[in-house]
């Protein structure tokens, strides 16, 4: 009898690319995918603590100062360099206020860097991908509030809506190339930029309250899925959702 064997969660000999990747959500991909011994590439507007972070992580890693939401910086550095065989597109922002508060410019810097940002950065990264016949999973980093709604939240759900939405179709686009494109979608994890929403004791408990497991989430609960969405372990994986949310959108 011959067993069938487990496909590999190692990464050796793949480039991968995180953008955000400074802190929180972004650092805890890049050390999954270079724990698994991906070359990583930690992208951010600012270099302090890519530079930090990349010489923590080793020596397979790389710092490289770019600014996701200049389109031009984008495409030239994509097109630069050796493609990546993964792409983690986490680069985000939120401005949480009651839909009559939301402003234009709200409304621009949360949709420019959430989807817009994002869309193009996968773009060019599908673009080398294909110019160079190399198969590769793309990972964008969506919420739990893709799949449902939230109080204070209208740009932020319109953001991570349309990511899901530009997820399936460029699952679609990028299938007879061997590209693969997956979301993760997480509840509240403990970033650096949540922090300041968790200081409201009342906002806390709500989060918890529709939490089934019971505490907020952490950097550590999302590598698991980052490293089965970048690896020939999710190889048939194309044009859906990873919802790690402890069950709130279960109910």
């Amino acid at each position: 009898m011959t067993l069938p064997k487990t496909p590999s969660f190692r990464l050796d000999g793949k480039r991968a690319i995180i953008t955000g990747a400074g802190r929180g959500i972004g650092l805890a991909a890049a050390a999954a995918l270079a724990d698994a011994g991906a070359e990583v590439t930690l992208i951010a507007r600012t270099s302090s603590e890519i530079e930090v972070a990349a010489k923590e992580l080793g020596g397979a890693a790389i710092a490289a100062t770019l600014d996701v939401s200049d389109l031009s910086a984008v495409a030239a550095f994509f097109a630069a360099r050796e493609p990546f065989h993964v792409l983690v597109n986490n680069a985000g922002t939120n401005r949480p206020k009651p839909l009559w508060d939301v402003t234009e410019a709200d409304y621009d810097a949360v949709l420019d860097l959430n989807l817009k940002s994002a869309f193009f950065v996968a773009q060019h990264c599908a673009k080398r991908l294909i110019e160079t016949h190399t198969k590769g999973s793309l990972i964008h980093m969506g919420s739990q509030m893709g799949h449902v709604g939230g109080p204070n939240r209208s740009l932020y759900c319109a953001s991570k809506w349309a990511l899901e939405g530009m997820n399936k179709a460029m699952a679609l686009d990028l299938a007879p190339h061997g590209i693969r494109s997956n979301t993760i979608a997480p509840t509240f994890i403990e970033t650096p930029m949540t922090a300041p929403m968790f200081a409201d004791p009342a906002f806390k408990a709500s989060v918890l309250s529709k939490i089934k497991l019971g505490r907020i989430g952490t950097v550590e609960d999302l590598m698991g899925g980052v490293l089965f969405l970048a690896s020939d372990a999710s190889a048939l994986m194309t044009g859906t959702s990873l919802v790690l949310d402890g069950g709130w959108t279960a109910e």
